[in-house]
């Protein structure tokens, strides 16, 4: 999947991957995808519940060794 920008939040734990989330989605235009890298295992909870709070769309959350990747869509 096409990001339009990238999130390294590996080594960052909760609360932190979310807040880096936040922060950068308040960059991107509406319609635009980001990637958030993560090591930390609560993001498979805390990232479905941010876009859901927030209206944001989870298009995909992908976990390969340890290694999370999100795909989220500004709305």
């Amino acid at each position: 999947m096409k990001a339009d920008a990238t999130v390294d939040c590996v080594g960052l734990y909760c609360p932190m991957p979310i807040a880096q989330t936040a922060l950068e989605m308040k960059q991107l235009k509406q319609g635009q995808v980001l990637e958030v890298l993560s090591d930390d295992e609560g993001i498979k909870e805390d990232m479905p519940a941010w876009c859901k709070a927030t209206g944001n769309e989870l298009l995909s959350m992908e976990e390969k060794n340890g290694q999370y990747k999100a795909y989220i869509r500004k709305k």
